[in-house]
């Protein structure tokens, strides 16, 4: 007998996230814990140059809000749960789709997750001693809390990320504003604007402080993927995307201009823990515990905001028959797609309970960056054999607001190749493992259907 198409199901994603809900779903999801920490290593890339680091950041900030414009467009035009898969599934062809999914599900983000989780027990030891075996234990005690929450409903998970990330803007205003008071950092400091160098090694510095930057900035491509639990999805996503992009650029912004007041360029360069000193600089040892706590609701919202999004990917995947099929299924009475959610947080129990993420998600994050060009392209195809489907809203600057993204995200992957081929080729490796999955999946759904 045939397996029930998905497609026929009674329950179905309900229209549930509004602006307010994707505008800190963007904000919550992107904002981990880099904010609390690159500073100092972007810093240190460009030779101790405070414009050059602000560059830095504002770049950064343009580039990913080039591709929040683009996308706006896509989910607008495109409302369905997935976000980048279907888009590259309809423009381009499944197996690249596809091949996305199998990393976003197997690397990318379980490997978020994972690191998320291993990361909040790190923090939570430097408030309470931790065994290593009860720090295992809350890592994948909190990735169960939040598996939990998203598959009782995606409104009740929307609320959550609501409020933690509500606090952890309000926690990193009053931080900034805090060291902007009393910050004397720069004082008797001969500030250098601009660094004393040759142009090649000033640009080299650049690229590598913007791969980190671009770092903290990602996460907003996730929002994509609720496209079909959105109400008003032609109007709200592209408000949402921007105003989200351009809140984090104000915010990331305020906090390296606050650590630079509070600590100077040179103390500010030489710190890993940029926030935690800040905070001690101003307020004593003791301060430095409230960034903990600070940090901690952030990653929390961080791992929510991957596991509210990504499994729609996996649930897009499953109704196209080349992914697991019961990650397809909606749960009748809480109308989330529950197995798909359990089965993305299930592995990433797996990823941090055995640390075996780390060197996956060095070699294949990366890669991420071509998904998201081919993302973007897709909306050339869109207007060349969709125009009247276009919504109300067309990105600004087309077609050089997608072309310069698209140009960005290229020249990441391309510079990855040119100085890590190593890393680089292992990450195309496990992407390119999906492919023999894929022709299996297809395989068994063709069968199926006759």
């Amino acid at each position: 007998m045939a397996k029930e198409d998905p497609s026929e199901q009674t329950a179905t994603l309900e229209r549930t996230l509004g602006l307010r809900d994707l505008i800190l779903l963007i904000i919550g999801t992107v904002i981990g814990s880099g904010i609390f920490i690159v500073p100092g290593a972007v810093l240190r890339q460009v030779g101790g140059s405070v414009t050059l680091a602000m560059l830095v950041w504002v770049t950064g900030g343009i580039l990913s809000l080039l591709g929040a414009l683009t996308y706006g467009e896509l989910a607008a035009m495109n409302p369905k749960a997935g976000g980048i898969y279907i888009y590259i599934r309809d423009c381009f062809s499944p197996l690249p789709a596809f091949l996305y999914g199998w990393t976003l599900f197997f690397v990318i983000s379980s490997g978020a997750i994972a690191t998320l989780a291993v990361a909040f027990s790190a923090y939570l030891g430097q408030v309470v001693p931790l065994t290593p075996l009860l720090s295992k234990l809350i890592a994948v005690g909190m990735i169960v809390i939040v598996t939990a929450v998203n598959v009782l409903g995606t409104r009740e998970s929307a609320n959550l990320q609501n409020w933690t990330t509500a606090i952890k803007v309000v926690a990193i205003l009053i931080m900034s504003a805090v060291l902007l008071w009393l910050g004397r950092g720069f004082s008797g400091v001969d500030v250098q604007f601009w660094p004393a160098g040759e142009g090649a090694s000033l640009a080299s510095g650049f690229g590598l402080a913007m791969i980190g930057v671009l770092w903290a900035y990602e996460g907003w491509q996730y929002v994509t993927f609720s496209a079909g639990e959105t109400k008003n999805a032609q109007r709200n996503f592209p408000r949402a995307l921007l105003i989200g992009s351009a809140a984090l650029i104000g915010i990331y912004l305020l906090a390296n201009l606050s650590y630079l007041v509070a600590l100077g360029p040179i103390k500010a360069s030489q710190t890993d823990s940029i926030a935690a000193a800040a905070v001690t600089a101003v307020a004593g040892p003791a301060a430095s515990k409230l960034i903990a706590l600070a940090i901690l609701v952030s990653i929390f919202s961080a791992a929510n905001g991957v596991v509210l999004t990504a499994p729609r990917v996996y649930y897009a995947m499953a109704r196209d028959r080349v992914f697991f099929h019961r990650l397809a299924e909606v749960h009748p009475r809480f109308h989330t797609p529950a197995f798909a959610v359990v089965a993305g947080s299930a592995w990433a129990v797996v990823l941090a309970a055995t640390g075996s993420f780390e060197q996956l998600l060095t070699y294949v994050v990366f890669t991420g960056w071509l998904f998201y060009a081919l993302g973007a392209a897709s909306i050339f195809v869109y207007r060349r054999r969709r125009p009247d489907v276009a919504g109300a809203y067309r990105v600004p600057g087309y077609p050089w607001t997608p072309l310069l993204f698209i140009i960005a995200a290229a020249a990441i992957v391309v510079n990855t190749l040119a100085t890590q081929p190593v890393r680089a080729a292992m990450g195309l490796g496990v992407v390119l493992l999906g492919a023999p999955a894929y022709l299996i999946w297809r395989s068994r759904s063709g069968v199926n259907e006759s």
